[in-house]
């Protein structure tokens, strides 16, 4: 075979299709995700400020949640797009340190940037991180302060940490203590651990009164009325029946045709659905149920029955409310009236339907040891109630990790300073240019506290050089009180944060900034076009 004609271009890639590969690859990929870092930056610590995302119809979401605000953002490049997955990670096995995370990544992307500039390959800047953080790792166990579950001290400060930053920072105390509750009720002990399932704490919000007037309720709130004006809007010592059935005459399987010929057979043929309806009312009545909470449609003929019973029920009530229901009250979810026994009801000293702002709500409350609670939060407008829903998940998820691994570390940059010490003489001892790598893992972790020094409007630099000093001296627990603008022991201020929060954020930022770093050739396919009939299409739609 001859060797194509010299000039003529090979096209291996498709048309329109872009690449960019070694240091300018790197570069780019760098540069994307310290961005998205820059973004989030702002709202590290009580200091923190908000952001106001306004979405592509207009909604606008206000919040210093670091996940909720790279959701919102509409993000593009690839590299960018892996940040927002480490908040992702960050948050669903931690809950809290989402913020954190992503700071932690952009920092070390930017020490690893600057070792690439003096000829390191990127791969012994990776081993380097990998070593740095498994002795960050283990450094974090050696230092954390146990904690003893018998005293809720510890669960409502971590709490109280993880909401300081927040919109409802002035309400820390009063709703930190209702996550402690919630999740002290639903942990349950396995081999002589705890085991916490967040779905377990139902989180429901409506606007009106204030940020104080949220409730805990010992069992589910549900967002329905009672379907029948006959029915008593409040019962007492509630024998209560879960169906996952419907109360209403099913249709059969196959088509079929009925063919009624007179007045008669047409009025056998209602009284008879309506002899089916109040049998099943009368099984349910014969077990001694006063309630039923049904998460199908109910006939209104049923709906008759049962108010003529003094049985109050609520129909349509959601899959994952019924499963709630289920643990809270003791009673099993029924699917055949046939089967149904006494046993299978659950119980609760009251249901009650309460107005609540301009809605209806069916109160399920007052159960004997609900496994499933409630929150009602409330507050003056929309954007607080949601911005509170967040806050609240986050404090419940600290408390939980807390509950589960019963350790603490201070917070305030303590523990940062801390294992950037370590890590200065830990890599004093490795050989060759991986020490390089683990010196700039140690400067990065300084990020932290410097972050929370500059949006607390103090000077970064004075505050690190006190910090660097004071743990010189073996002050482990030193860090920045942002409050006072002052450096301290962050355990005399209160300010704790769970042990499985920071080994999440170290973990999730190290692989994250390895990922990125690992990659020299970024290959991006051409931008799909519409065909051209849609594209007129669309073009003509405007006109019409």
């Amino acid at each position: 075979m001859s060797s194509p004609a010299p000039g003529i271009p090979v096209l291996v890639l498709k048309e329109g299709s872009t690449r960019s590969r070694g240091r300018e690859a790197q570069h780019t990929n760098i540069m994307a995700a310290r961005i998205i870092a820059e973004t989030v930056k702002s709202s590290l610590g009580p200091k923190g400020m908000d952001k106001m995302l306004v979405d592509s119809f207009g909604d606008v979401t206000i919040t210093s949640d670091g996940r909720t605000i790279l959701d919102e953002m509409d993000v593009q490049h690839p590299a960018a797009k892996m940040m927002v997955e480490v908040a992702k990670t960050q948050d669903n096995e931690a809950g809290d340190g989402t913020t954190t995370a992503v700071i932690l990544a952009g920092e070390l992307l930017a020490k690893a940037e600057e070792l690439i500039n003096k000829n390191i390959h990127p791969t012994i800047i990776i081993d380097g991180y990998k070593k740095a953080m498994e002795k960050a790792l283990e450094t974090i166990e050696k230092i954390a302060i146990p904690v003893d579950l018998n005293s809720t001290e510890y669960l409502k400060k971590a709490a109280m940490t993880s909401m300081a930053s927040k919109l409802v920072a002035e309400h820390k105390e009063y709703l930190a203590e209702l996550a402690v509750r919630a999740v002290l009720q639903v942990a349950e002990k396995e081999n002589g651990k705890y085991k916490v399932d967040i779905d377990d704490v139902k989180v429901e919000k409506k606007p009106g009164e204030s940020l104080r007037d949220t409730l805990f309720v010992n069992g589910i709130v549900l967002d329905k009325e009672v379907v029948h004006p006959g029915m008593p809007k409040r019962v007492e010592n509630a024998k209560i029946a879960l169906l996952d059935m419907p109360l209403e005459i099913e249709k059969t399987e196959f088509d079929a045709k009925i063919n009624i010929e007179s007045p008669e057979q047409m009025e056998a043929f209602l009284k008879q659905e309506e002899e089916m309806l109040k049998g099943m009312v009368e099984k349910l009545a014969a077990v001694g149920a006063n309630v039923v909470l049904c998460q199908k449609g109910m006939d209104d003929m049923a709906q008759h029955f049962l108010a003529r019973k003094g049985i109050l029920a609520v129909r349509r009530v959601k899959k994952s409310d019924m499963e709630k229901l289920a643990k809270a009250t003791g009673g099993k979810i029924i699917t055949n009236l046939d089967d149904m026994t006494p046993a299978d009801l659950g119980f609760a000293s009251l249901v009650e339907e309460r107005k609540v702002g301009e809605d209806k709500m069916t109160f399920v409350e007052g159960c004997k040891n609900p496994r499933s609670v409630t929150i009602l939060i409330r507050g003056a407008t929309e954007r607080i109630v949601d911005e509170a829903e967040r806050s609240l998940h986050d404090a419940i998820c600290v408390v939980r990790d807390v509950v589960e691994e019963p350790k603490v570390l201070a917070g305030g940059g303590a523990p940062e300073l801390e294992i950037a010490r370590v890590l200065k003489k830990f890599a004093e001892t490795l050989p060759g240019r991986e020490q390089l790598a683990v010196k700039g893992f140690a400067e990065a972790l300084e990020v932290i506290p410097a972050t929370l020094s500059e949006n607390a409007g103090l000077d970064p630099i004075d505050i690190l050089s006190e910090l660097r000093a004071k743990h010189e001296k073996g002050e482990t627990w030193s860090g920045i009180e942002v409050v006072s603008g002052k450096v301290q022991d962050m355990r005399e201020a209160g300010v704790f944060e769970p042990i499985a929060v920071k080994k999440q954020v170290i973990k999730s930022a190290t692989e994250a900034a390895s990922m990125i770093l690992k990659i020299d050739d970024v290959i991006a396919a051409a931008k799909a076009k519409m065909p051209t009939k849609l594209a007129k299409g669309a073009e003509g739609e405007g006109e019409f």
